[in-house]
Formats: structure tokens, C-alpha cells, sequence
């Protein structure tokens, strides 16, 4: 284990030598004490400080546990409203677990490899529904926990990949949706309580799987045509021969992004996003017997998600504001928001109801906080149930980001969140790292990571730039790097570190990038395209190689194939572009120390990508620091690698941005 004093020797000789120059230039004198004193307290001031101030591990940092609930299609409480349902890796891997009303948590599943996420309780007992993958390969199940504890997979098969649709409103029947037939189609089945028989209610052309109505009348669709072109469809399972009815005409020509939300509680209307009328997503209702539409909530950023309590009576919405949730609960009874009381100021997600609508649990995550769930009856203050941030670490010493833009190099404005350690000032500027979001079209978001609260701890500044093309913020700068990747938006990057180095309290000498997936492939095209204008490069499971990774998409990706090959290029027809913007066939180019880090199961950056570009930079006799994980796919699941990841964060910029290494 590596620490280090959160203030640099520099700093606190800085402020030493501020403080002894203070005491040579005021007159001291014997009967003059109270001056001699206060300048010894500056200095023990300076002393205590840095003794509080500790760098914290990888270790202590991922100690921390992370909570989540169950499904929003699902039973969060059980049946005698005593425990909630949810997800918890305090034993190091996600299982299932419940947690009472005092906070205490029971775990349900026990796996020590594969990661388990709850679903949902049963309408009647306390079975749950968990899924599971193997060792990261998106390769999920569907298995019910039975009361004596066991697992059944209702979903068995190597390849299958499978996810909960909800319950049918008389608790009698729960929904799957699974690709057992074609691997590019997920057919819709119900399952009965008793006994789990199933039967196949519809078999699915090709879209993706949407929500599903209480009566278990209605199913929603979404086809992705294009990236900027996605249209909703809805299925009567009641017809005969159930057929897709497309319901997202366009009211004028042009590409019109839609997605389905979920439907009314009474079944009689889908709450869907449609970007048709303006530059965000808007709520609209469609009403499925007479086909009418109307808005249903408006707003200057884009609508996140909306559904409905388990009798209608509560509306939960949120709103995508300037990459922070705003959500609210609204009474359709009384016409007013429900008031939180005793909730202190975050971000509130996953709001579920008890099956009386008295109680709401929900999930309140700061950027110096994990998640913790709270626990609360309507009217009441609300009670925290979990302590989600490792004792161990005083929150004090963590840091709030803030939201901050910078005109790129064509004068489009990019926001970011900015993370400045606290040590950091111009007397004491500091190493930084551009971090890069997934993607394509991902978004940088306020709220706790563990990783980014790692480095900053260590001393480095970090800036998530949501370049041009991200999500969040209009579907104008959504689409302005359409086929145009490793251009503008990589561009977006480079100036950000310009952003970095303008700024006092950044070293601009020692300014880096990282980033996963999407983000680890501009990291890696950072350093081929732009080699000078980074000092080393991050690059987590990253595309190196467009056309293999392009040519080697997933088949359950089937029904979003068009809409990556609309963004990103055809292999077949843009293989000249798409080898002009890998960073594999530029690696030559590449001169600055790389860090790669990678899953060995990752079904969508093969690890072939990243034992490529190792190879071909560590032939241009450049430092390159290689970690494969062999239990993990796309992300990291298992507390011990998510250690291990950020260590070797550290380390390697220790090693190659810092000055002065840490020592041990």
C-alpha cells in the first residue's frame, strides 16, 4: 500500500517559509508573544493539515459499497413491506440482498465470481428473479431464487441472453424476453409463478425490447433506423397474430429520435421520448385505443425517464440538467410535487414504491458519496439505510466537481466536469488528465466515482470532457460527429487539454488522457494523431482497430447494427476511413508512455485489440504498461480488479507524469 501526505513537501514548505518569512519582517519582542504564537500555530496549522490529509488506496477507495435496487418492472418491497430488494458488492461481488427497515442486510445470493443483480420479488412469497452473466461475457440469465435458497436458470443455453420484462398485473405471470431462437432477435415469453411454465407470446423481427403494459396486453418496441432516426412500435398480444404497428409517423420529413418510456399504470397509454419538436427529448403520451398524442413534460434539457407508481396515482420523472438528474415525484391527486423531507442535497434515482404507496425507497448519490438508499413513509422525514463510503475515508477530503466549459477550436462550446484536488493552487499547480467517456454518444455526469476521487486524492486534476457528439446536451451537438469520429470530437479532446494547461493550478507540463471503451479509443488516437499533445495516455478497453471491431459486433447488437454502423461507418463500404481513424495502423506515430488495461472476456473490444497496439508500441521502444483481467468482460465487476485497475492508474502516472514518485 502506497500513501502520501494529501500536501506536497513543497506545499508545506511554501507556506513554511511564508510563515518564517512573516516572523523576520514583524518586530518581534519578549513582551510580544501573541505574534510569535499565532505564527506557531500557522505553521502546526500547515503541520495538522497535511497529517489530515492522507492519500487514500485504491483499496480504501473501493471499500467503499455500492447499493442499487431492484427493478423498476419489479417488486422492490416484499410482500409484508419488512425488507427491500437490491443489489450490494459489499462481499466483493455483486449478489442479490435484502435490507431491513433498521438498515441491516441479508445476503440472498452467494456468488464469489459472477456478478448477480436483482430483479424483483415475488407478487405472493419471497422467491426473487436475479440475472447473471459469465464472467462478464453480456451473456445474461434470468434465474429465479427459490426459498430454500437455490438458484433455477429459466433461461438456460451457452449462448443465450436474457432480461426481465415485468409482471402482469395479476401477479400470476412474470415477463422474459430472450434470444433462445435467433441470437439477433429477443422474443418475448410469459412464465408462470407457479411452476414456470412458459409460452412464447411474440416473436420479435428484429427490435429492441421495450416496455411491456400491466394488463399484459400491450408490448413496446423501439426500431433503431439510424443513429438520428429511431421509431417505436407497439404489438397487441391480445390479436390474433401479433403484429408491430409502427406509431411514430413523422410529422415532416427529417430524422426524429424516439424511445419508448413505459406505459400507463391502467395500460391505456405508452409514455414515450420523442426530440421532434425541438433540440431536447420531450415526454409524450400515445393513446393505444385511439392512437391520439399528446406532451406530457417539456424542458430545456432532456426528459431521462418517466413511469408510474403501482396505482398511477405518483408520476416520477427526470430531467438530463446540464449532466445532473432533477427528479420528481409529482401527486396526480393533489397536483404538487411529494415533498422529501429530511433528504439532504444530491442526486435522488430509483425511486420504488411500496406495494401500498405509502413508503418510497430511493438511491441519493453526491460527488463524494456513494449511493446510500434511503427509506421513506409519504409525509415523513426520510431515514438513510446504508453507509455506502468506506468509514475510513473522511469526506471532507474529497471533491466536489464542477461543470466547465471551453470554446473548441471551430468556437464550439464543450462542457465538462472538473474535478481540482485540493491541493492544487498556483503555487502549487498540479499533474491532470483529460478523462474520456464511452460511447460513442455517452455523457460525463456528476456523481461519485470511485476511480476519478482515486487519482484526484493522489493529486491529479481531472476534466471529463463531453466532446462534440456526446448525449445530454441537443441532438444538434449529438450528431456533429456522425462519421466523423477521430476528427472534431477528438479535437474537442486535444483543446481540452489546452483548457488544462490555461488553467494556474494545472502543471501545464504534465497534462495526460484516459478513458474506456469509445474514450480509450480517442485516448489511443490521441497519441498517433496528436502525439506531442499528450505526456502519456490511459487507455481502458479501447478500439484500436474500427473494422474488426465494426465486422465483430455482437450478435444480440443485431437490431442496433444499422443504427453504429450510421454513426461509426460500413466496414464494407468505409473500410479507407475507418483504417485512416484506427490508431492500430498509426502506431508507429506513437511516443508517449500508454498504460492498457483490458478484459479478456470483453465480447465488444476483443482483447486482440489491446495485445495489438501493446506490441505495436512497445516496438517503437515506448514505455507500455499492459493489465489483462482474465474474469472480466467490458467493465470491471470484481472489487479486487477494480483495486488492482486503479492502482495501476496510479502508479503508472506516478511513474510517468508526476515529478517526484510516490513512495512507499
Amino acid at each position: 500500500m502506497k500513501t502520501k501526505l494529501a500536501m506536497g513537501a513543497a506545499a508545506l514548505a511554501l507556506l513554511t517559509a511564508c510563515a518564517t518569512q512573516a516572523a523576520q519582517t514583524v518586530p518581534v519582542v519578549a513582551d510580544e508573544p501573541p505574534v510569535a504564537e499565532a505564527l506557531d500555530e500557522i505553521v502546526e496549522a500547515v503541520a495538522v493539515e497535511k497529517a489530515d490529509m492522507p492519500n487514500y488506496s485504491a483499496e480504501t477507495f473501493f471499500q467503499t459499497t455500492s447499493f442499487s435496487l431492484a427493478s423498476s418492472d419489479g417488486h422492490a418491497f416484499s410482500v409484508d413491506g419488512t425488507r427491500i430488494l437490491g443489489t450490494s458488492d459489499a462481499s466483493g461481488v455483486y449478489n442479490a440482498v435484502a435490507i431491513s427497515s433498521d438498515g441491516s442486510v441479508t445476503q440472498l445470493t452467494n456468488s464469489e465470481t459472477d456478478a448477480h443483480f436483482a430483479q424483483s420479488f415475488f407478487p405472493n412469497d419471497d422467491r426473487i428473479l436475479v440475472t447473471a452473466d459469465q464472467g462478464g461475457n453480456e451473456l445474461t440469465h434470468v434465474y429465479v431464487r427459490e426459498l430454500d435458497g437455490t438458484l433455477k436458470d429459466l433461461t438456460p443455453g451457452e449462448n443465450v441472453k436474457a432480461s426481465f420484462g415485468g409482471w402482469h398485473e395479476s401477479g400470476d405471470l412474470f415477463y422474459l424476453w430472450t434470444n433462445e431462437r435467433d441470437p439477433a432477435a429477443f422474443d418475448l415469453y410469459s412464465y408462470t409463478t407457479d411452476g414456470y411454465a412458459r409460452k412464447r407470446l411474440f416473436e420479435n423481427p428484429g427490435y429492441n425490447p421495450g416496455a411491456i403494459s400491466s394488463d399484459g396486453r400491450w408490448a413496446a418496441l423501439d426500431e433503431v433506423v439510424t443513429s438520428a432516426d429511431t421509431d417505436i412500435h407497439i404489438v397487441d398480444m391480445h390479436a390474433e397474430t401479433p403484429v408491430p404497428v409502427l406509431i411514430t409517423e413523422h410529422q415532416y420529413e427529417g430524422a426524429v429520435a424516439h424511445s419508448s418510456y413505459d406505459f400507463t399504470e391502467d395500460s391505456a397509454n405508452l409514455i414515450y421520448s420523442t426530440n421532434e419538436f425541438g433540440e431536447f427529448s420531450q415526454a409524450w403520451t400515445y393513446d393505444v385505443e385511439t392512437g391520439e398524442k399528446a406532451p406530457l413534460i417539456e424542458a430545456d434539457w432532456d426528459v431521462s425517464f418517466v413511469f408510474e407508481s403501482p396505482s398511477g396515482r405518483y408520476q416520477v420523472s427526470a430531467i438530463n440538467a446540464d449532466a445532473l438528474t432533477d427528479l420528481t415525484i409529482l401527486d396526480s391527486e393533489t397536483g404538487e410535487a411529494v415533498e422529501l423531507k429530511g433528504v439532504p442535497e444530491g442526486e435522488l434515482s430509483q425511486v420504488r414504491f411500496s406495494r401500498d404507496e405509502s413508503r418510497i425507497v430511493f438511491g441519493l448519490n453526491t460527488d463524494t458519496s456513494p449511493r446510500n438508499l434511503y427509506h421513506m413513509a409519504l409525509g415523513e422525514d426520510a431515514v438513510r439505510l446504508t453507509d455506502a463510503l468506506n468509514p475510513a475515508i473522511n469526506e471532507d477530503h474529497l471533491v466536489t466537481a464542477t461543470v466547465e466549459r471551453f470554446e473548441s477550436f471551430d468556437g464550439v462550446v464543450i462542457p465538462g466536469i472538473l474535478y481540482k484536488p485540493k491541493q492544487a493552487s498556483a503555487e502549487t499547480p498540479v499533474p491532470a488528465m483529460v478523462w474520456v467517456h464511452g460511447g460513442p454518444g455517452g455523457q460525463s455526469t456528476r456523481g461519485y466515482n470511485a476511480t476519478i476521487q482515486h487519482l484526484v486524492n493522489h493529486g491529479y486534476a481531472i476534466y471529463a470532457a463531453n466532446n462534440r457528439g456526446s448525449s445530454g446536451y441537443g441532438k444538434t451537438f449529438f450528431h456533429m460527429d456522425d462519421r466523423r469520429h477521430g476528427e472534431e470530437d477528438l479535437m474537442d479532446i486535444v483543446k481540452a487539454g489546452d483548457y488544462l494547461r490555461g488553467l494556474d493550478w494545472i502543471d501545464a507540463d504534465k497534462v495526460g488522457v484516459m478513458g474506456g471503451s469509445y474514450g480509450g479509443y480517442i485516448t489511443a488516437a490521441a497519441l498517433a494523431f496528436h502525439p506531442e499533445e499528450f505526456d502519456v495516455g490511459i487507455n481502458i478497453f479501447g478500439v484500436t482497430n474500427w473494422l474488426r471491431t465494426l465486422e465483430s459486433v455482437p450478435p444480440w447488437w443485431g437490431a442496433i447494427r444499422g443504427w453504429l454502423y450510421n454513426e461509426m461507418g460500413d466496414p464494407a463500404t468505409d473500410s479507407e476511413r475507418l483504417r485512416a481513424i484506427s490508431p492500430l495502423f498509426h502506431a508507429e506515430n506513437i511516443v508517449k508512455p500508454m498504460l492498457v488495461v483490458q478484459g479478456a472476456n470483453d465480447p465488444r473490444v476483443l482483447q486482440v485489440e489491446s495485445d495489438e497496439i501493446v506490441d505495436a508500441v512497445r516496438a517503437n521502444g515506448v514505455p507500455v504498461e499492459y493489465v489483462v483481467f482474465p474474469d472480466e468482460g467490458h467493465g470491471f465487476r470484481r472489487r479486487e480488479n477494480k483495486i488492482a485497475a486503479s492502482d495501476a492508474y496510479v502508479d503508472f502516472l506516478d511513474t510517468y507524469l508526476k515529478a517526484e514518485p510516490v513512495e512507499d
